[in-house]
């Protein structure tokens, strides 16, 4: 059984008191008309001059073009009025001339009506306000409602039947190979923009390398993560694709670091045209390029919409993981969907407190003076530039939180949840790195929501054994476990996130995936007469609005987040 609803009031008493968020509307003066002049000072009954015949004309005519348009159809039909020389003729004309423009206002008003009932559902923005279509069902803390998920359907699959107009790979304009860098989800990201930059050159794409991260420091190869048949064949109409460097190139080194054979000046976002005037020329002259760096190095706005499908289609259809990575994640759903002993459904938690992310967003959070100066000595040694002497740091540190820039704490969440309605019984699976702080800093959300688990607690140490081989296989397991989830949260922005969020929206708007207000719970936070009644009314109220639902696009929009313009269609 799904937990219920619940608005209520919660049990506690919260020890930090929170924002009263206050709407005000302003009222405009209103104008008042100053009356008419008249034209002249001459007296009405004391005529200048005598008007001629052609006066007379003008005078009627104006007239007559300032009357409505009911008056010219009382002229033309006079049986409106006692005038009894019309003739039976007439009245005919008048009475087929009056059922015509009846018949055309209920059409128009019938086209009207089907029009918007036919109009798809979706939010559009004003400025930083989302707007979105009303609905009648009452609204569920488990899915979107019904009414705003039918509008929309993925329409980037590969189509069966299609013929390839492909040339063969020694035809191409040569060969592209990318280093994907980073975590998995980086990597999918560069994956996606290189099949997509093979086809905008028509060249042959060698299969990416996964290069180590200095964070993740993992050696993982793109055959470890995801199955290479199936990338391969699924593209095969789309883009050619080998697995390795061809035999005849024999001095593969020199790929890795010959500048001549480096592409190096890709700016971030570049447009389609900047590969066909810069790069395919090079191509055409060496046959076989390194691309380096590649990160973010296409853009959404200034690639054509087939490209952007193109990139959909690699996204959510060919790139798929190992079987043994998707049978883990299906079994680890499941476990979270029978941990009452019947159905019920889970929440998925992406939780981004690490060290790393706590250090790198130059935010202060709650803790003692031992702990700051720690925290401080950490970012001076790790990010110098942007530390300096650190004396900026606490007025940036006031900036960043008030445009909810900062991550939120696992106390921040919970009292979010709580406010949002979930009750304490909610099973929440929490996918993140190790929390910095520890045990302390989580144990304000494990008070509050004490069924929360990790992949660790629902799997026995056999079962996970083969995934610790390579850290991006466990990054793939809580992938695969929060896209199933019924309801994901995200707590800060990050490749992650916007690939889970935009998935979810890719299969239909149903699931929820919330993304929070941050700058709401920084001003209700730090406010010192808000009340929980007025709390819970603006977090209720302003996350229906931010639940994964259907949403216009923008010039520089993210695609990984948002695909509905280039890769959906009206359903």
């Amino acid at each position: 059984m799904k937990p219920k609803d619940q608005n209520t009031e919660p049990a506690f008493c919260p020890t930090r008191a929170m924002v009263e968020l206050r709407h005000s509307i302003s009222i405009g003066s209103r104008g008042s008309s100053s009356p008419m002049k008249r034209d002249g000072d001459l007296s009405p009954l004391i005529p200048d001059s005598q008007p001629n015949d052609d006066d007379d004309h003008d005078r009627y005519s104006s007239k007559d073009r300032d009357r409505p348009f009911w008056y010219h159809f009382h002229s033309i039909c006079p049986f409106f009025n006692d005038d009894a020389r019309f003739s039976p003729h007439n009245s005919r004309i008048c009475l087929v001339l009056l059922l015509l423009l009846l018949l055309l206002a209920g059409l128009i008003s019938v086209l009207s009506i089907v029009n918007r009932l036919n109009a798809p559902y979706l939010c559009r923005k004003d400025g930083i306000v989302l707007h979105c279509p009303h609905v009648k069902e009452s609204p569920s803390l488990w899915e979107n409602p019904f009414s705003a998920t039918t509008s929309w359907k993925p329409c980037a699959e590969h189509r069966d039947g299609g013929m390839s107009n492909l040339p063969s790979e020694n035809e191409t304009a040569g060969y592209i190979f990318i280093h994907a860098e980073g975590g998995l989800n980086q990597q999918r990201i560069a994956i996606c923009n290189a099949v997509a930059v093979a086809k905008i050159m028509n060249a042959t794409l060698i299969l990416p390398v996964l290069k180590q991260d200095q964070i993740w420091k993992d050696q993982t190869k793109f055959e470890d993560i995801f199955d290479v048949d199936h990338f391969i064949d699924y593209l095969k109409d789309d883009v050619r694709i080998v697995r390795d460097i061809p035999k005849w190139f024999t001095d593969k080194s020199e790929l890795f670091t010959s500048i001549r054979r480096t592409v190096k000046n890709i700016p971030k976002y570049a447009p389609a045209q900047f590969y066909i005037d810069n790069v395919l020329p090079r191509l055409k002259e060496k046959k076989i390029m390194a691309l380096k760096p590649f990160v973010d190095r296409l853009g959404y706005d200034n690639v054509p919409p087939e490209i952007n499908r193109l990139r959909c289609r690699v996204n959510y259809h060919a790139l798929k993981f190992l079987p043994e990575i998707e049978q883990m994640a299906d079994l680890l759903a499941s476990r979270m969907r029978n941990r009452t002993g019947s159905s019920n459904p889970y929440m998925a938690l992406h939780l981004r407190f690490e060290k790393g992310m706590v250090g790198l967003s130059f935010c202060d959070f709650v803790g003692t003076r031992e702990e700051k100066a720690i925290m401080a000595e950490y970012r001076k040694k790790e990010w110098p530039r942007r530390y300096k002497n650190g004396s900026h740091l606490w007025q940036l540190a006031l900036q960043k939180r008030k445009e909810g820039r900062c991550p939120l704490e696992p106390g921040e969440v919970a009292v979010l949840l709580l406010g949002m309605g979930y009750p304490k019984e909610t099973q929440i699976y929490v996918a993140s790195g190790q929390v910095y702080g520890g045990h302390n800093r989580m144990a304000p959300l494990r008070n509050m929501f004490p069924n929360l688990v990790t992949k660790e607690e629902l799997a026995t140490k056999e079962e996970l054994v083969g995934f610790r081989k390579h850290v991006t296989s466990l990054a793939a397991l809580d992938f695969l476990v929060c896209l199933k989830s019924d309801v994901f949260v995200m707590t800060h922005g990050g490749n992650f996130a916007k690939l889970i969020i935009g998935a979810r929206r890719y299969m239909g708007h149903r699931q929820k995936s919330i993304k929070p207000d941050k700058g709401l719970m920084a001003k209700s936070f730090g406010d010192p007469y808000v009340g929980w009644a007025t709390f819970v009314e603006d977090v209720v109220v302003t996350h229906q609005t931010r639940a994964g639902l259907p949403e216009e696009t923008f010039p520089n929009y993210d695609l990984w987040e948002n695909p509905l313009t280039p890769c959906m269609c009206k359903a």
